[in-house]
């Protein structure tokens, strides 16, 4: 019996070996026939994740993208972008164009070895294509032609960067790009796009024509530069009653600048400024209304007192300082001076004498020190003391005054026109004012008590403002009158 039951499992066993084996067989051949199967489909159809040409074509044939690109041909659209952002498009119908199938799809395909499938499909697989497109050229170029990218009232042409100088300022203006087209280099880059089937083309740089200038050439810049130091030396007058400036906008005025770029400062502008400073602020016998002792006004001018502006070294020093790149405060460079700054230069410090009432007054610092009757020239022989503002140029003790016919020793001399001056008069034996001048006057000179005379000498500076004025109108002929710049000499000789 124990025989028999090894036998039998024995032959189980071999059994189920046979049935294993015929069950491989059959997976294995089914396994087969699927692979088989799945290469020869792949052997006409691209594996899955393929792009060919820019067209997804996965479990596609070639005939497929053939057809796709045939299409596409003819649904053809291509927006142009140019430099002002705007939006063109030409359509691919409208000048013939057709793609030229010359198989390469297939011949793409063939070189695809189907039965490697089972590798390829965890892949992407992407391939160009050298597409071939026909269109009718004279057509298209008919059609870029009319593309408002070449009409004349769309173009902008470039314009060069450049220096703006106005009254008041100066800035450079930057180039302006424009977009006057290069034909040749646009249509070249639209024919391009074109064949290589792009539906968006955004215009280069290249297809537009640039500016000569840009804003950071050296021939601007440069220029800039040196403007900008000459408007930096702005010079400030220190002048007392007024705001006298060479700002920026005057400085402007004054420069000269050259096609080669050179800048420089106008000879004759600087000149003709210099004269506006003297001629506005020079007080040199400038008629003035002057407030009197007896609270009136009158007008008097000539004289030599006054301020008056150098004007050849005022403008040698107005050249250097526009030169020197810094802003200047500082007074005109001036040739006479006066004892105040400003056109009301005559202060608080003065002597006064009214030749019609025949007296004098000294005040300073605002207060009266003395005053006293004088005796001034004999105006009806021709000798009228000379009427101005002038100032006391020096002081001298115990002079002789000499004239034609006579020679006066005196103890306190202080003159102020020319040989005219104050000094005392013994010889008056106290006797000053009313109208003795008029029969019995002077030389000329300002005859005044000895004690007077002596407080003046001691408490007058040099330089001190003398304002001299009639009060009604006369004719002064004498020498000295002309000579001291009188404001009523008369040249005898025009008479």
């Amino acid at each position: 019996m124990a025989s028999q039951s090894t036998s039998l499992k024995q032959r189980n066993k071999k059994k189920q070996k046979r049935s294993a084996f015929l069950a491989a067989v059959i997976s294995g051949t089914v396994l087969l026939g699927i692979y088989l199967c799945v290469g020869f489909f792949y052997s006409s159809h691209f594996f899955p994740k393929t792009i060919v040409g820019g067209i997804p074509c996965g479990n596609k044939t070639a005939g497929y993208v053939e057809k796709k690109n045939i299409t596409n041909a003819k649904e053809y659209l291509l927006t142009i972008t140019d430099r002002k952002d705007s939006r063109f498009s030409i359509k691919g119908s409208d000048f013939g164009y057709e793609y030229d199938a010359m198989g390469e799809e297939e011949a793409l395909l063939k070189k695809q070895n189907g039965f490697i499938w089972p590798a390829a499909l965890m892949k992407t697989h992407t391939y160009e294509l050298a597409r071939s497109f026909t269109y009718d050229e004279q057509a298209l170029e008919k059609l870029l032609d009319a593309l408002p990218l070449f009409d004349e009232e769309y173009i902008e042409p470039p314009a060069d960067a450049h220096l703006d100088i106005t009254e008041d300022d100066f800035k450079i203006v930057k180039e302006s790009e424009g977009n006057q087209p290069v034909p040749d280099i646009m249509k070249t880059e639209i024919k391009a796009a074109i064949e290589n089937q792009k539906t968006k083309l955004t215009l280069s740089d290249n297809c537009y024509e640039k500016p000569n200038v840009y804003a950071d050439d050296p021939s601007i810049t440069e220029v800039a530069d040196k403007i900008e130091r000459f408007t930096a030396s702005t010079v400030h007058y220190e002048i007392d009653g007024a705001d006298e400036t060479v700002d920026k906008k005057r400085i402007l005025s004054f420069l000269d600048i050259g096609e080669d770029g050179d800048v420089s400062l106008n000879d004759d502008k600087i000149t003709q400024y210099v004269q506006h400073l003297a001629s506005t602020y020079n007080t040199y016998g400038d008629v003035r209304t002057f407030k009197t002792s007896k609270k009136d006004k009158v007008k008097i001018g000539g004289g030599d007192y006054g301020w008056v502006v150098s004007k050849s070294k005022e403008k040698e020093q107005l050249l250097a300082d526009l030169k020197g790149g810094v802003p200047v405060d500082r007074e005109p460079v001036y040739e006479q001076r006066a004892e105040k700054s400003g056109l009301d230069d005559i202060g608080d410090t003065y002597i006064e004498i009214d030749y019609t009432n025949q007296h004098l007054w000294y005040y300073k610092e605002g207060k009266l020190v003395t005053d006293t009757d004088i005796v001034s020239g004999n105006i009806n022989r021709g000798n009228g003391s000379p009427d101005g503002v002038y100032k006391i140029v020096y002081k001298e003790r115990n002079a002789t005054l000499v004239g034609e016919n006579y020679a006066s020793d005196v103890k306190y001399f202080m003159p102020f026109a020319y040989n005219v001056g104050i000094h005392d008069a013994s010889w008056r034996h106290g006797k000053f004012g009313e109208e003795i001048y008029k029969t019995n006057g002077s030389h000329g000179c300002i005859n005044v008590p000895e004690d007077i005379a002596e407080k003046l000498f001691e408490t007058v500076e040099t330089g001190t403002p003398v304002i001299a004025y009639y009060r009604e109108p006369v004719e002064l002929t004498a020498e000295n009158a002309r000579i001291s710049n009188a404001y009523s000499y008369v040249d005898p000789k025009k008479e």
